[in-house]
């Protein structure tokens, strides 16, 4: 999709969004001013600013799509086809998003628009989603689940419940603190279980190693739990 295209996009969403949610419409303006003056060469130049936007496209999309739905048993039934990874996200973290007054929300834009945002374990947690499916497990990956709410990855395994991950290869120094602050994003978030996965990337198979924890405690990990692995 070519950077006009995106702004009109963007433009149409909150046009529709005026209609059928106006909490989204305030999000959507929001990022539409964000980006309205910047030329279409310089947008188009930046990788990750795009991929974001175009996740925000998507979700708002589809989003708008269940909410003009004409009755409940309606919107039920579209969430019944999802995934439980995609139901989670349509059906209560990004409707939650839309709702809330996202204090990093500011932060994070600006980063991402200086290019100031750098996926340090962006690698290993590929590797980790690829491994996720390759064992039948399913993944969900967001924007805005990584840099508001602390969360690499939603995984669910055989029983369908959704796991909000954290994956750092953090020292033992800073371990503590930033454990910690993941914890507390997840509760601001009212998120019900989460797993903070710290790994070693000298140690053998340790891929192989998160991905089994990952779905174990996708199907077992108990509500209200936050899990600390090393």
């Amino acid at each position: 999709m070519q950077a006009k295209e995106i702004k009109d996009k963007l433009n149409l969403l909150i046009e529709q969004a005026s209609e059928i949610d106006p909490s989204l419409m305030t999000k959507l303006i929001e990022i539409n001013r964000w980006i309205k003056h910047i030329k279409l060469g310089s947008l188009i130049s930046k990788p990750i600013v795009v991929a974001f936007l175009l996740e925000v496209i998507t979700d708002s999309r589809v989003w708008l799509a269940i909410r003009s739905l004409p009755s409940a048993a309606e919107q039920k039934l579209q969430f019944e086809q999802m995934t439980a990874n995609e139901r989670y996200w349509y059906g209560y973290l990004f409707p939650k998003w839309i709702n809330a007054a996202d204090t990093k929300f500011y932060i994070w834009k600006k980063k991402m628009m200086a290019g100031e945002f750098n996926q340090t374990d962006s690698d290993i947690i590929k590797y980790i989603a690829q491994d996720i499916v390759h064992r039948e497990g399913d993944f969900w990956r967001r924007y805005i689940a990584d840099l508001s709410m602390a969360t690499d990855l939603i995984v669910s395994n055989h029983q369908n419940k959704p796991l909000c991950i954290q994956i750092t290869s953090v020292s033992e120094e800073f371990h503590a603190q930033k454990y910690q602050k993941w914890q507390n994003a997840l509760q601001l978030w009212e998120i019900e279980r989460g797993l903070f996965l710290s790994y070693n990337p000298q140690e053998n198979d340790f891929i192989q190693q998160l991905v089994n924890v990952a779905l174990y405690n996708s199907d077992h990990l108990a509500p209200g739990k936050y899990m600390n692995f090393s």
